[in-house]
């Protein structure tokens, strides 16, 4: 089962890199409003996104969009490998994680527990309707919610894809965190495989 995970990271992660940087820019736009629509998102508060790498759909365009009573956060790894949470606007001052990805550059004490996020969008490498994800494999989002197994939202968390990136069923691992929602730029799922895609 590791190695079938690992050659599905593979080939979903070769799927993404080879979009074209057209489509990504349009695929970009369409996740946004999806997020923007979604009936989770809050009317205040700190959300959270993440830095695109490696071919990830950005969210650029729905940070931009984001109402004012929402604060916009990146993640930061932490010591104890688990995330915590900083606001960050453009052009506000960046730091490279262990892994090449920019972080804000804020003291620890000014950090933020995954507990204060209303609401967070997830990176992921494939997705199915049901809201089982797969990830990169470091399992970062999964210690980092854990808690969210015994406890009810917010925060919310939703993935945010390619539609190319959805698998027709991921097989869960019992440290797996599932998501309360995915959005790709096609469509819309909620837990449970309910679909909320426009007609």
């Amino acid at each position: 089962m590791t190695e079938s995970r690992a050659s599905l990271r593979r080939e979903l992660r070769a799927r993404r890199r080879a979009i074209p940087a057209v489509e990504r820019i349009a695929a970009a736009q369409a996740l946004a409003q999806r997020l923007l629509r979604l009936p989770l998102v809050p009317a205040s508060g700190h959300v959270a996104g993440y830095w695109a790498m490696d071919g990830e759909i950005a969210l650029h365009a729905w940070q931009l969009q984001l109402p004012p009573a929402l604060t916009y956060c990146l993640p930061v790894l932490c010591p104890d490998e688990r995330l915590r949470f900083a606001p960050w606007q453009p052009g506000e001052a960046l730091a490279t994680n262990r892994y090449g990805i920019p972080e804000p550059e804020v003291t620890p004490s000014s950090l933020l527990e995954p507990e204060a996020m209303s609401l967070v969008v997830v990176p992921l490498v494939g997705f199915d309707a049901s809201g089982q994800r797969l990830g990169m494999g470091g399992g970062w989002y999964d210690r980092t919610f854990a808690f969210r197994k015994a406890h009810a939202p917010p925060p919310w968390l939703v993935g945010a894809a390619f539609a190319t990136q959805q698998c027709a069923d991921i097989a869960r691992k019992p440290w797996d965190v599932v998501l309360d929602g995915v959005c790709s730029d096609r469509d819309t799922f909620i837990t449970g495989g309910i679909s909320a895609s426009d007609p």
